[in-house]
């Protein structure tokens, strides 16, 4: 079992607990340790643990977890000495907690006290024990059945016992409505489209629009405590990931919402924002970057995201500053350079149904390897639709730039640098430089504009580039 500190990976944000005066203890006590360290953990996916906090057992086989401010609600987990051995409770309103643990019977021997959520929650383990086995056995008789006949009464004895379970649950949310454990059936709970077997496209649509607008019925966004259990995090991924239209207007429109209803649960708010900025910051589709410099417009630049440090917030500033002048269909910033001979050629002076901006050096690796074959389908194909290559050298290697370009006969294209004192020029007026303008951070580059200089494509490979293209021309 391993143990992890963080899960967010691009700005490594630890959630504070919520800032309240009473503060918590939970007591720890076993006749098993009398030594070793044991800690308070919580999951926010199936596969890791969070450590909120760890103690040492007294040689009496105590141990205590305390806190100035209160613990967070959500299933929290706590993992004895050696890390082999773990069992989980429920942390709410009751703040003050004992628990005599016994590692003989987790489930029967340990007793919670101090915190009401707990009984619901041990009578449910309890029945899921009995309930879970029977089901497995069930299962598993399935599996052996010798004919149809046995194999459809035991499909009706797994579903006759699987109802049961989910009677029981539905009974909790029915009866202990504003219970922590109601909260979590609601929010595990998967809504169930309307169409069975979808059979036309139009049943489809009909699945897919129920599913997405009853995909957070269980959840509401302004009740943190979902935020500590293994299952709210992988739901989440689910849904921007796969069940959203990956567009970025579409996912703008949402997180907004999102985050309206988040204000005002500030540890959800802080997850998902923290989520959010760290999904979008190196996103996996092109386009969606553009959800990254909203992030950053609409919440970091205004302040609303005050618990990052200054060197997180100078990563995220750098990030949506290289970006923002190259999104999906804004017009592409102009580059204003000069060709070999030192005459002025300006990106916006090519007049061409596509333009091909090409950020390289031929002093690198992977652009010696590239380079020839652009060339190659720029011949065979490209320049025959009025597509042009508006090549930019990136390093001060001017020679080798004139030789190579010259050698490998990159004929038609058109080769711009940039002296050194154009360099400084810029900056002296504070001017960003076209690595920022145009996100250059690796070589070759390539970016697909109009013929009104808007970008349509970025960050593509050029077989990518090119089956774009042929799409274009076929339509």
């Amino acid at each position: 079992m391993m143990l992890q500190k963080t899960i967010l990976s691009a700005v490594g944000v630890l959630l504070a607990a919520a800032s309240l005066s009473q503060g918590f203890r939970v007591t720890l006590q076993s006749t098993q340790y009398k030594t070793g360290t044991v800690y308070l953990t919580y999951k926010q996916n199936p596969n890791s643990f969070i450590v909120q906090d760890s103690a040492a057992f007294s040689n009496k086989g105590t141990a205590i977890f305390s806190g100035k401010q209160r613990l967070p609600g959500g299933i929290y987990i706590i993992v004895l000495p050696g890390k082999r051995l773990s069992f989980d409770f429920f942390v709410d309103k009751g703040q003050q907690i004992a628990i005599k643990v016994d590692t003989t019977d987790f489930l029967n021997k340990t007793i919670i006290t101090g915190s009401p959520e707990n009984v619901l929650y041990v009578q449910y383990q309890k029945y899921v024990a009995v309930k879970g086995k029977q089901l497995q056995d069930a299962r598993a008789a399935y599996m052996r059945s010798a004919n149809a006949r046995d194999s459809a009464a035991n499909e009706a004895t797994y579903n006759r016992l699987n109802k049961e379970l989910n009677t029981y649950r539905a009974d909790i949310i029915k009866n202990k409505p504003k219970s922590m454990l109601a909260t979590l059936f609601m929010a595990m709970q998967d809504p169930e489209v309307p169409v069975k077997k979808p059979i036309t496209q139009q049943d489809s649509l009909v699945n897919y629009n129920y599913y997405k607008a009853h995909y957070w019925d269980g959840i509401t966004f302004m009740d943190e405590r979902v935020i500590r259990t293994p299952f709210f995090l992988p739901k989440l991924e689910r849904y921007y990931r796969e069940v959203l239209v990956q567009a970025a207007d579409t996912i703008i429109k949402d997180v907004d919402y999102k985050l309206l209803l988040a204000r005002s649960s500030p540890e959800m708010y802080k997850f998902l924002l923290n989520w959010l900025t760290d999904e979008y910051i190196n996103p996996k589709y092109m386009g969606q970057d553009a959800v990254f410099v909203h992030l950053f417009e609409q919440y970091h630049a205004k302040g609303l995201t005050n618990w990052l440090n200054e060197k997180q917030m100078q990563t995220i500033s750098r990030r949506a500053y290289m970006l923002m002048a190259n999104l999906i269909g804004e017009k592409a910033a102009n580059l204003e350079m000069i060709d070999s001979t030192g005459k002025p050629t300006a990106l916006y002076d090519v007049n061409a149904e596509y333009t091909v901006v090409c950020f390289w050096d031929p002093t690198c690796g992977h652009c010696k390897e590239e380079v020839p074959k652009i060339d190659s389908v720029y011949k065979a194909s490209w320049q025959q639709h009025n597509v042009k290559i508006y090549a930019m050298l990136t390093e001060d290697v001017k020679n080798e730039w004139v030789k190579y370009t010259r050698e490998n006969n990159l004929n038609n294209w058109v080769h711009v640098y940039q002296t050194k004192a154009m360099e400084q020029a810029d900056n002296a007026a504070q001017k960003p430089g076209f690595r920022q303008l145009y996100d250059v951070t690796v070589t070759p580059k390539l970016y697909l504009l109009d013929k009104d200089k808007r970008i349509i494509a970025k960050n593509l490979g050029w077989q990518q580039l090119n089956d774009l293209l042929q799409v274009k021309w076929k339509k």
